[in-house]
């Protein structure tokens, strides 16, 4: 595993490249269960957004250092010195404290959305404490994997919001019970690794984090000797269908594809399978 480069100057992250095409993310925290500053979600955003339009990368697994957690979602004290809960003693116009709280949801809502909006897959690797922020990450991703450790919680509600990252918006079109998504989310109530994979939230349940990564880093490996026009446009399409009517979703595919199956991919996939020879594809 080497070091990606360009992609050192990141203080809360380690980025590194396990196989060819691949990156992989951790969450770099560790003595602090890798809960969230302000400056570490501008920074993933930042990453995110790099490597969405860098040709030496076609898949990404995202994952974090440490044996005990993900994420044990936002730093409170942090992100209380940092000002985000409000002023102390001030008197301030609620209207203009309103704006405020706004543009810092905002910006915060923007860097995690990075990951969704990153036009290579996304695998998310998920082991032991995952609350709160980390099903944000998580619902963000394209694909979800966890160790059995993983112990997971939308804890918004117990510390008196509604959770404003990604969430409320994400988790009801990923899992296959609404109900569900209502129970974890207005309880606040922890549910683990086998009540994640029978509903849908992950995709796999591994024995340990270390299986987990392994697992992660075949499957992006594979994803990764795929054509890069091919991927990037299923996951470009797919996400699409997701928010949108079939009929509208049938018209932006053929638009998309329009210009896509003029692609030499299309051609070199064919006459390998033809062939049975493996194809090279050229960077995008």
């Amino acid at each position: 595993m080497s070091q990606l480069e360009g992609y050192s100057d990141f203080k809360h992250f380690l980025i590194t490249s396990p196989s060819e095409y691949v990156a992989h993310v951790e969450i770099n925290r560790p003595s602090k269960l890798n809960a969230f500053m302000p400056d570490m979600w501008i920074e993933l955003g930042g990453i995110f957004a790099k490597l969405s339009h860098d040709p030496e990368v076609r898949a990404v697994i995202l994952s974090a250092a440490g044996d005990r957690a993900f994420t044990a979602g936002l730093d409170v004290q942090a992100v209380e010195q940092g000002g985000l809960l409000g002023n102390k003693g001030e008197q301030e116009d609620a209207s203009r404290r309103a704006t405020k709280n706004r543009r810092q949801i905002l910006e915060f809502q923007e860097c995690i959305s990075q990951i969704e909006k990153c036009e290579k897959p996304v695998i998310c690797v998920m082991h032991g404490v995952s609350i709160g922020l980390a099903i944000d990450i998580a619902s963000s991703a394209d694909i979800r994997i966890c160790s059995k450790d993983a112990k997971f919680a939308v804890k918004e509600v117990d510390i008196g919001m509604a959770a404003d990252v990604g969430t409320l918006s994400r988790l009801p079109k990923i899992v296959s019970s609404f109900s569900w998504v209502k129970d974890v989310c207005l309880t606040a109530r922890g549910f683990g690794a086998d009540e994640a994979l029978a509903v849908g939230f992950v995709s796999q349940v591994l024995e340990t984090k270390v299986k987990a990564i392994e697992t992660a880093s075949k499957l992006a490996s594979f994803i990764s000797s795929k054509s890069p026009v091919a991927v990037q446009g299923t996951k470009e399409l797919l996400n699409h269908a997701r928010d949108n009517t079939v009929a509208d979703s049938l018209r932006y595919t053929s638009v998309w594809n329009q210009a896509m199956l003029q692609s030499n991919d299309f051609k070199a996939a064919l006459l390998s399978g033809l062939k049975k020879t493996k194809p090279r594809f050229e960077k995008l």
